[in-house]
Order: structure tokens, then C-alpha cells, then sequence
């Protein structure tokens, strides 16, 4: 298969883009447009460079020591400090795909032709991408304000051709050897450049816009699970009827009323709810699924709005405006950024919650309508999924840990000239925990599910229903019977899950779900 290509211009990129280079390995190339415009914004810098008087970021310190002015001479070697003093992170590495995302995005603000860099450096970024060389970028170093400047500074330092970074083979070696091995000449940075490659949120943007993506396709796969469970619970679908949603006509309540209602067609589970013990309701975790999972749906949505005018953005401090001024100001804080990236983790939580109440509901033989007891063959002899739903509220319990937003604190730094900051940074890595916790959570109410409808002998499931239990068995994970090793079809359940695999059987009886 032909490998895609992503082309940067001058006016921002897509999110398709950005998941393009950070998951599928796309090659990049610059406009004749974008190399155009760092050509002429260069000009501007190289201009005010020669001129007495001194302009932040170009003929004066950073930070707090933005009071020097600097001479000619040590412009240079400026630049080079600033990436290497701010190359300081710490803790473990941080995931491949997010260093590329990162490096892209603050690519794409260089090719706005607001930095002021030369394209040269554009180019280099864009090669050590394309060989797919990684820089070495640590947990730690972000504050979410000025930049993400200790991740930003360990991708600038792989361009110097210093420090560690990873090869396409996965091995981590000076960055020196990887640029020699790729016929990639390491760049000297001339004023401004240092500051242009660290001043952005780049970082988080990047995270934001996979954890958007990820957060699509569980939607969905959570709907799925809902349904299946009320399935499961001889529930009512008659809530689910789109005239009792249009009346409270928030959209991501109605789509994800309408998905449910598409996996239930043609179901001879639901709506034995008036059968033995009968009951007028079903439980909240049932009946209000498409409430909780509909509110998450519109937050996504302002999530999605928020990276879209931030992949818009050219952040950098000081920037190069288009009628040639030079101004400082503040857009790199990650305030807009930040404050997103809790709330989804808010979402997660809530959405995680939820689907584990179903799932306890499915294992207790007093709220089952019928089932045995957790699900086993033989109760008593057998445990069934008693401690998949442990495992299940082990990880929810983590989730409403990780809701607990980032974006409230803020400690001072710079001697207290960067005063005020966003924490965008770790509000995005505890969002990639919580979104992986939430599609192991579903993936367990995916197996109960499954099972428990397997358990309803006499009854036929749903088409949709029929097509997934189908498809949950070609993926290795089992149903109903003894006791066995669990964890390898939890594990491939959460695989069935994260793959899409779930909605992919669903749509081959539906058609697209929302």
C-alpha cells in the first residue's frame, strides 16, 4: 500500500493529519507556499537582528532574564543554550506516537511563516520525522505555559544532533549517529530559532487530538455494551424512541439513543420486562445510558472545536505578524487546551462508571432477571466473572482519580515571571490513562454482556446482537461455561474493543452508528 502523504502549508493542519504522522508513519512535505513564507519571515528576523536595539527572544535572554540584551556574537550560542538548559525532563519516556505528534505540530507552526525560522530548519524537522527517528522526550519538564518547553527542547536538541533518540528500529542511540546513519545534517541555530522551536502546546494539542479520536470509537463501542446489557436484563427499548429524545434535543443524547436502538432491532430479549418479577423501569445505569453517554458526546464536541482552532493556531512568542511587526504576547498558555482535556477526562470517568454498574447488575442474581449468579457454569464450584467486575471497578475507581482536573493548579516558576500556568501537560497524559482505562471497562461489560445473552436460552437476540456474539467468539474470547484463565479474554476483549472490531460487526447488519 502506497504510503500516505501530508503536505504542511502555511495555514494549519487537520487532526486527520496530525493521527496521520504520529500513528500511521505518513511522509511529510512542505508547500512551495509555506517554504515561501519562512523565507520571507526570516527576513524580518535577520533585519531586526542587525538593528541596537534589543528584541525578546531575538537579541535578549528568555524567561526572567529577558533584561540582558545580547551582542551578535553570542546569539548563536543563545539559542543553542536555550535548547539545551530546557532539555531537562525527567521520568519515563513518553509514548512514540505523541513525540511525532509533537514534533509535527510545532513543524506546522514553523511553516506558518509567523516564527521566523529559516526553512532549513523546517526541513530538518520534517526529515527526522520522515526517517522516522524519535527524540528521547521525558514525562516530565511541562508546565503547560511558555510551551511545553522540556518535550519541545529534547525534539529541538535531536535537530542540534545531541542527546538520545529512538531509530526506526527501535533502538535508542545518540542523536548524533541516527542523523549521520539518515544523511540528515545536524542545524545551527541563528536568532530566534531555539525560542521558535519550544514556545507551544504542542504537546497536549497533539495528545487532545488522538485521545478525540480514541474517544469517537469508544462512544460507540459503549452504546454497543449498553445495549447489549439491556438486552441482556429483558430490558425496554421503548425509551430508547426518538420522539422522548427530541424533547430534551441535546445531539449526542438522540445519536446515542438512536445507536442503541439500531443494535436492538428485531430483539426477542427486550421488553419481557413485565415477564416474571416485573418491573415498571428499568435501572438508571439502563434506561439513562443514552443521557450520560450523549452528554459525553457533546463535550467531545467542544473538545473537537477547541483543537480545531488551536490546529489553526501559529503559537509563539514573540510572533511574526503579517505586516512585519515582531510583537510578544501570550499565546502559548494552555488555558483553552487544558481546560478540555479534563473535562473529557471528566467524561471518561462518568462514562467508565456507568458501564461498570451495568455489568455488577449482570452478575447479581438478585438484579439479573434470571441469570445465575456472576455468570458461571456452575455457581459456587465456579466464580464466573466475579473479579472481572473487580478488576472492572478497580480500574473506575482510577478514572474518578484521574477526573480530579490539572487545569486548577498552577505553580509559579521563571522567579516568578511566569506566574501563572496551565498544567495542559498532565492534564493530557492522565487523559491517556483514563481513555485506556475506559476501554478495558467496556471490554468488560462486553464479555458479560455477551455471555449473559448467551444464557438466555428460547430467546432469540437481536441481528446486531447475533453478528457481535459471532464475531467475540472468532476473537478468541469464550463464552459462557467452567471457570478458565480470564485474563486472555479480557485481553482480547479490550484488543476487539480498542480495534473497532465491536462496531464494525454491528454496522455490517446497521449501517453506520453515530
Amino acid at each position: 500500500m502506497d504510503m500516505q502523504t501530508v503536505v504542511v502549508g502555511t495555514s494549519g493542519t487537520s487532526a486527520e493529519d496530525v493521527i496521520a504522522v504520529a500513528r500511521g508513519e505518513a511522509r511529510i512535505e512542505l508547500s512551495a507556499e509555506a517554504l515561501a513564507a519562512l523565507a520571507a519571515s526570516r527576513e524580518v528576523i535577520e533585519t531586526l537582528a542587525a538593528k541596537p536595539d534589543p528584541v525578546y527572544g531575538i537579541s535578549t535572554g528568555f524567561g526572567a532574564l529577558a533584561v540582558r540584551h545580547i551582542s551578535p556574537e553570542l546569539r548563536a550560542q543563545l539559542q543553542r543554550n536555550i535548547v539545551r538548559s530546557h532539555a531537562a525532563g525527567m521520568g519515563p519516556r513518553v509514548e512514540r506516537e505523541v513525540v511525532r505528534a509533537l514534533m509535527f505540530l510545532r513543524l506546522k507552526t514553523v511553516c506558518s511563516g509567523r516564527t521566523g525560522v529559516r526553512p532549513v530548519v523546517a526541513q530538518t524537522m520534517a526529515d527526522i520525522l520522515n526517517s522516522g527517528i524519535t527524540p528521547v522526550v521525558h514525562e516530565y519538564g511541562s508546565l503547560g505555559c511558555s510551551g511545553d518547553l522540556a518535550p519541545l527542547s529534547h525534539c529541538a536538541l535531536t535537530l542540534l544532533g545531541e542527546g538520545d533518540a529512538e531509530g526506526p528500529d527501535g533502538v535508542v542511540l545518540p542523536a548524533h549517529e541516527l542523523l549521520d546513519a539518515h544523511r540528515i545534517e545536524p542545524v545551527v541555530l541563528r536568532e530566534k530559532e531555539g525560542l521558535a522551536l519550544l514556545n507551544g502546546t504542542d504537546g497536549m494539542l497533539g495528545m487532545l487530538v488522538m485521545a478525540c479520536a480514541d474517544l469517537a470509537r469508544l462512544f460507540t463501542a459503549a452504546d454497543i455494551t449498553a445495549a447489549l446489557t439491556l438486552e441482556a436484563l429483558l430490558g425496554t427499548d421503548k425509551v430508547l424512541a426518538p420522539e422522548l429524545h427530541a424533547v430534551r434535543p441535546h445531539p449526542g443524547q438522540a445519536a446515542s439513543a438512536a445507536n442503541m436502538l439500531k443494535v436492538l432491532a428485531g430483539s426477542g430479549l427486550t421488553g419481557h420486562h413485565q415477564d416474571e418479577a416485573p418491573r415498571v423501569q428499568d435501572a438508571y445505569s439502563v434506561r439513562c445510558a443514552p443521557q450520560v453517554a450523549g452528554a459525553g458526546r457533546d463535550t467531545l464536541a467542544h473538545a473537537r472545536l477547541v483543537a480545531e482552532r488551536e490546529l489553526a493556531a501559529a503559537v509563539d512568542n514573540p510572533v511574526v505578524l503579517p505586516d512585519g511587526r515582531v510583537e510578544s504576547n501570550g499565546n502559548f498558555h494552555g488555558a483553552p487546551v487544558a481546560y478540555v482535556l479534563d473535562f473529557l477526562a471528566v467524561v471518561a470517568a462518568d462514562l467508565g462508571s456507568i458501564a461498570e454498574r451495568r455489568t455488577d447488575r449482570l452478575l447479581d442474581r438478585s438484579r439479573s432477571h434470571g441469570l445465575p449468579p456472576f455468570l458461571a457454569g456452575d455457581p459456587g464450584v465456579d466464580s464466573g466473572l466475579m473479579i472481572a467486575q473487580y478488576t472492572q471497578a478497580a480500574l473506575v475507581s482510577e478514572m474518578k482519580r484521574l477526573a480530579v482536573p490539572a487545569s486548577v493548579d498552577s505553580i509559579p516558576s521563571s522567579a516568578m515571571q511566569e506566574d501563572h500556568v496551565s498544567m495542559g501537560w498532565s492534564a493530557a497524559r492522565k487523559l491517556r490513562h483514563a481513555v485506556d482505562n475506559l476501554a478495558r471497562v467496556i471490554a468488560v461489560e462486553l464479555v458479560a454482556a455477551t455471555r449473559a445473552i448467551e444464557l438466555r436460552e428460547g430467546l432469540t437476540p437481536a441481528p446486531a446482537t447475533r453478528a457481535v456474539l459471532t464475531a467475540v467468539r472468532e476473537a478468541g474470547i469464550e463464552g459462557p461455561g467452567g471457570d478458565r484463565f480470564l485474563a486472555p479474554d479480557l485481553a482480547a476483549a479490550d484488543v476487539f474493543v480498542r480495534s473497532g472490531r465491536l462496531s464494525h460487526a454491528v454496522e455490517s447488519v446497521t449501517g453506520p452508528l453515530a
